[in-house]
């Protein structure tokens, strides 16, 4: 079998600012085609470019020797290690397991070893977070009270999720959200009006949805971790699951580790062992984020099974398109020391027409799946229909 083609479907998800979803498709001489969801927002034609040259080291070459690709391309490409390029390898490799595991008749958990489980438990994420840009888009009210911050949050035990993750929030007209880097402090400052509003969405969440719901709290790259300290401290009396921050200091995230009761989730935009490494060695968080998409499978299972020698539990994240979970769940069921998964339920209508299966949750656990490849496959025809051409 031979790589003849490979693709890339930028899909618009509808979102204000703009969040669009990546694809990769990589065609083969046996009428198999691998797909992958990969990459991030905000580095869109970048990416697409990225993969357009990495496709010139792989047309004619076997797609099953997907390890030997991996290393090919991380040496060929050694000048731009990490970050965009990670992200392209990843694209195209992520791609490439989903052709190893058609070709056998498998699910990619399979040719690792796998199922280690047969569903995970996941958590809703972004609760309440894209709605004040995005409510319209969902069909849902605006966040306009403390008393909408709670009636959201009670929405996900009503759903039959135990656990759900939000960012701080601002109801209002208009409501405000700081996430993703956006719109938060310029100097990573967690003032007095911030940590307010933090302990008052928390507090008003914990009342909202009682001791037995886990609530997380991301505060992403908002805050250096030595004023995210006094935040944490202060969210210490309504029991978080964790606060997560990430930061490229684990001397730093390990000094905020130490100085709260509250847990500490980082790693999200850590990439292949040799980054996440030194904070490992220091012990600097307590879960551990590991982003599939961002990455590749090879490199994420790496990472879980270094993570494992530290005795620590991982955290795929998982935020995009029903392909991004497909992907992270099968990582979940190759490794044995999993806390939770990221999930998305909220988001744009049309995403569901995207995919040709997607994923089943119930009780707060997503089903591993047991089809071949990732288990689910784009569908072409809708992602060039909602199309980003921006």
């Amino acid at each position: 079998m031979k790589i003849t083609k490979i693709e890339t479907f930028v899909v618009s998800n509808g979102f204000t600012p703009p969040r669009p979803w990546l694809f990769c498709a990589v065609r083969t001489d046996a009428g198999i085609t691998g797909y992958s969801e990969f990459g991030s927002d905000g580095i869109t034609r970048g990416l697409v470019g990225l993969v357009q040259d990495i496709a010139d080291h792989l047309i004619g070459k076997d797609p099953t020797s997907v390890e030997k690709r991996y290393i090919d391309l991380y040496r060929q490409l050694r000048q731009t290690p990490y970050g965009a390029t990670q992200m392209a390898i990843a694209g195209v490799e992520l791609a490439l397991w989903d052709i190893a595991g058609k070709a056998l008749n498998a699910p990619v958990h399979k040719l690792f070893g796998g199922p280690t489980r047969e569903s995970q438990r996941v958590y809703w994420s972004h609760l309440a977070t894209y709605r004040p840009n995005n409510w319209k888009l969902f069909g849902v009210k605006p966040l306009r009270t403390m008393e909408d911050l709670a009636a959201a949050a009670k929405e996900a035990p009503a759903k039959g999720y135990t656990a759900f993750k939000t960012n701080i929030v601002w109801p209002g007209d208009p409501a405000r959200v700081i996430t993703q880097g956006r719109a938060g402090p310029h100097d990573q400052l967690a003032t007095r009006e911030i940590r307010e509003q933090a302990i008052a969405q928390i507090k008003t969440m914990r009342e909202a949805v009682g001791p037995d719901i886990d609530i997380l709290l991301d505060i992403n790259v908002n805050f250096k971790p030595n004023e995210a300290i006094t935040l944490a401290q202060e969210l210490e009396p309504y029991s978080l699951f964790w606060l997560e921050i990430d930061n490229q200091s684990p001397e730093a995230l390990r000094q905020l580790k130490d100085s709260t009761r509250t847990r500490i989730c980082s790693g999200e935009q850590l990439q292949t062992v040799r980054q996440y490494k030194p904070f490992f060695d220091l012990l600097a968080m307590d879960s551990v984020k590991v982003d599939v998409q961002w990455q590749g499978f090879t490199s994420a299972k790496k990472v879980a099974d270094l993570a494992e020698v530290y005795e620590l539990n991982i955290a795929p994240h998982n935020y995009n398109g029903h392909l991004s979970s497909f992907q992270s769940i099968n990582l979940a069921a190759t490794v044995s020391n999993v806390r939770i998964m990221e999930s998305d339920p909220e988001q744009t209508p049309y995403r569901d027409e995207l995919f040709t299966v997607i994923p089943q949750v119930k009780d707060s656990h997503m089903k591993v799946p047991t089809g071949p490849g990732w288990g689910t496959e784009l569908n072409e025809a809708a992602a060039r229909k909602y199309a980003w051409n921006k």
